[in-house]
């Protein structure tokens, strides 16, 4: 059976940088942005500002939208499941209170999967990304 998944991240920059997230997923060290999978009945900017509620206690603003996938992908974990990624520009004018790290995948906590960090906008790159999607958006962001 083929299906469907609809990912929303969230692209927010301050101080010349990009937040990522490092994340442990299905046995794998990946690198993202923030945001997550869209639940039934709920819309893609509630799913965003969902996400960074749960992800790091952050309230965000969407500023606007930056891109949405114009090309077929397969999910990296289910070959039978197409993905769909919406991106947004983000706000915050709180405080992030979450830990933020110099160096990838720097787990804090015991048993924590979940990491963050900002990339230097003048040196993302492509290979800074996991997933094909992701890495199109940082060479949007790069050129922009």
């Amino acid at each position: 059976m083929k299906r469907f998944t609809i990912r929303i991240y969230g692209v927010l920059i301050q101080n010349d940088a990009v937040l990522v997230s490092d994340e442990f997923i299905h046995e794998r060290h990946i690198t993202k942005f923030p945001g997550g999978g869209l639940e039934f009945g709920e819309s893609t900017t509630d799913c965003l500002k969902r996400e960074f509620k749960e992800e790091m206690n952050l309230e965000v603003e969407i500023s606007s939208h930056l891109y949405t996938t114009d090309f077929f992908v397969a999910s990296a974990f289910d070959e039978h499941c197409q993905v769909m990624s919406i991106y947004y520009l983000v706000e915050t004018k709180q405080q992030i209170t979450v830990p933020i790290s110099e160096k990838p995948h720097d787990y804090k906590l015991e048993n924590n999967t979940q990491a963050f960090r900002w990339i230097p906008i003048n040196t993302i790159s492509e290979d800074d990304f996991t997933f094909v999607i992701d890495k199109k958006v940082a060479e949007t962001i790069k050129s922009s």
